[in-house]
């Protein structure tokens, strides 16, 4: 009769243990480091010395796709994206309201067989179009509704006009996304532009935050303290805002591809 095999001795599970722990800790710093975009930031300058904004980046999509005219009613959110239209040569035509903008840009689509495009300002103002969007809706109108939007780091925390707008508009929408990093605000435009006149024709909607709109060190005003903080917490938040502020223009002014998608 065979005698069982002698069990393991205990001391021997301590290093595999203490190897599944190692590995696990960095994993979670790698993938930390990864939200944080710190592997990106390796790779991709930050230009802080640049005056450029993303409204010119919006503006040079819009224009590659032969946009002429863009239907507004005039707001702080959305100010950096109308004087970069005006600069290229795009016809900005305020309104006295929301809806009328995208009321127009609705009749523009119709008689132009484009894409007709509206800008509106971040809550209330964005609010007001959704008669006129799902009147585009209805009449398989492409459409591109630009709108503005609250800081991306004061999202959710009671910021000036910050409603959920991409719920409001996603039943009515082919496209519905918030543009997160200035670097994505090409990329994302033009899938939108695609989506609008894709299969059945229709409404879509790109959110613009203020901090992806506007210059590096106006960003920088706001979000990051003048004065060093004292105190550990106050370096570390301190850090974490410097790094989020770098990682929302990393590569910002990268060549791109502006014109349609194939």
């Amino acid at each position: 009769m065979e005698t069982p095999a002698a069990a393991a001795p205990a001391g021997s599970l301590f290093p595999s243990f203490l190897l599944l722990a190692c590995g696990t800790l960095v994993a979670a710093l790698l993938g930390a480091a990864h939200r944080l975009g710190l592997f990106y930031q390796l790779l991709h300058k930050v230009d802080k010395a640049s005056v450029r904004h993303g409204g010119e980046n919006v503006a040079a999509v819009l224009r590659a796709h032969g946009v002429r005219f863009i239907f507004t009613l005039v707001g702080g959110h959305i100010s950096p994206l109308l004087v970069a239209c005006e600069k290229l040569g795009i016809r900005v035509v305020d309104t006295r309201h929301e809806v009328t903008a995208v009321f127009a840009a609705d009749a523009m689509a119709r008689l132009s067989g484009t894409v007709g495009v509206a800008a509106v300002t971040a809550g209330p103002g964005l609010t007001n179009t959704v008669t006129a969007v799902k009147n585009a809706q209805m009449a398989q109108s492409p459409i591109l509704l630009l709108g503005g939007a609250a800081s991306t780091l004061l999202q959710n925390r009671g910021a000036l006009q910050a409603v959920d707008q991409l719920s409001l508009f996603r039943p009515l929408c082919k496209f519905c996304v918030s543009v997160r990093r200035v670097r994505d605000i090409v990329p994302t435009l033009r899938a939108a532009m695609a989506a609008a006149q894709s299969g059945t024709p229709g409404p879509v909607f790109v959110e613009l935050p203020v901090d992806v709109l506007y210059p590096y060190f106006m960003v920088q005003k706001e979000m990051v303290p003048a004065k060093p903080p004292k105190g550990l917490v106050g370096r570390v938040v301190s850090w974490y805002l410097e790094n989020y502020l770098a990682n929302l223009f990393a590569g910002a002014w990268e060549p791109q591809p502006e014109g349609p998608l194939p």
